[in-house]
């Protein structure tokens, strides 16, 4: 069983997204620990890279932090191996397939999986070249997370019919974000999931309010939220810790 499946287990899931050494990764350390205390029942711990195309302005300014202070994939790894000595909270890498690339594929992953990594999210590999990574997770027992756009539409049942640990529904056209209302028609995508896999979903992009988070929770099996969790970040620097526990407190209440 993938380690995932533990983080819906205790209701709706309540998936936090850190970008790994904004504004350093002692920080970073404290942040995820004081999530997994409040009730995150997922980290998805981003790798900073050069050209995130999927991020809005927030996330973007918290890769450019992280890079100008020297963050790498090592490091990123170092830091996975001291948070698994004090949480067993399940833990998925956000990157592009470039940092996993140029890193060497069979030696992240094979990394992912000796330092407590449970999946990874590469929002720039379309669903049609996971092949590229694919067989290389299922050697290693690393989910390899899809995600499902509302313009996914017909391959919607294709996706989810092969999907791993979660599917992560985008819920709007763009980038990341937070937006004052989500406008897109999640049920109608969810219904197509759910006749297609038994995997939990949960909706990401664009949600910062404790109401969007419940709302979307009541469609799917989780919120996730990386934009809002940024900007406390961006707001209090190395301070940061304890607000982002209030919140997500707070986000997992709300679910």
């Amino acid at each position: 069983m993938s380690n995932i499946k533990k983080a819906f287990e205790n209701g709706k899931a309540f998936i936090a997204f850190i970008t790994c050494g904004d504004p350093d990764l002692e920080t970073t350390k404290k942040v995820v620990l004081e999530a997994c205390k409040n009730g995150a029942d997922l980290i998805e711990l981003g790798i900073p890279f050069s050209d995130p195309t999927a991020e809005g302005p927030v996330i973007q300014g918290a890769n450019i932090r992280a890079l100008a202070g020297g963050v790498t994939t090592d490091k990123v790894f170092d830091l996975v191996r001291e948070l698994r000595k004090e949480t067993d909270t399940p833990f998925v890498f956000m990157t592009y397939a470039n940092v996993v690339f140029s890193y060497g594929s069979e030696k992240f992953i094979s990394l992912c999986k000796e330092t407590g990594v449970d999946g990874i999210i590469l929002p720039d590999l379309p669903f049609e070249e996971k092949e590229e990574f694919s067989p290389v997770c299922d050697k290693y027992g690393v989910d390899l997370i899809s995600l499902i756009a509302p313009t996914s539409e017909n391959r919607i049942s294709m996706i989810a019919k092969e999907a791993q640990g979660f599917i992560y529904i985008v819920s709007s056209l763009g980038v990341t974000g937070t937006r004052s209302e989500i406008k897109t028609d999640l049920a109608s995508i969810v219904k197509v999931i759910r006749e297609n896999t038994d995997i939990p979903c949960a909706i990401g992009f664009g949600i910062s309010t404790p109401e969007q988070a419940a709302k979307m929770a009541a469609i799917s099996d989780g919120a996730i939220v990386g934009s809002a969790i940024i900007k406390i970040l961006e707001k209090y620097g190395k301070e940061a810790p304890k607000y982002v526990g209030e919140y997500v407190k707070s986000m997992k209440e709300a679910l």
